[in-house]
């Protein structure tokens, strides 16, 4: 799976899903740091890589359709992260992407589980 990593994710992260065996792209290595959303949703679906963020906005699918990209993975850590917490999650969206594709869709990732959007037939 092609993925681009926001800014607010550490090199940590990067690695655990390079070792899965996804092509990871990641906003620091690109130096495009604080760009606008749309700027970088944009060019995640021009390079067709799901974006992996912590950022809540993107977990909005009436500004960001999910079906107009190549999959939105919003982690939700919890308030007070432990180190393993971020660890535990990309662990989590990597079971998930082992079993299913996130093309076109918007997971929300916690530790243990995903919560996909599924919008309405007319959408």
């Amino acid at each position: 799976m092609k993925l681009k990593l926001d800014e607010n994710l550490g090199t940590k992260a990067a690695e655990l899903l390079r070792d899965a065996g996804h092509d990871v792209s990641t906003v620091p290595e690109q130096n495009i740091f604080s760009i606008p959303d749309n700027e970088l949703i944009a060019l995640c679906r021009s390079q067709q890589r799901c974006l992996v963020t912590l950022d809540l906005d993107f977990g909005n699918p009436f500004l960001f359709r999910p079906q107009d990209y190549s999959g939105i993975a919003v982690l939700r850590l919890p308030a007070k992260p432990s180190p393993n917490d971020l660890a535990d999650t990309i662990g989590t969206l990597i079971s998930g992407l082992a079993r299913e594709m996130i093309d076109k869709k918007l997971w929300i990732v916690e530790r243990r589980r995903i919560r996909e959007y599924r919008p309405d037939e007319d959408d």
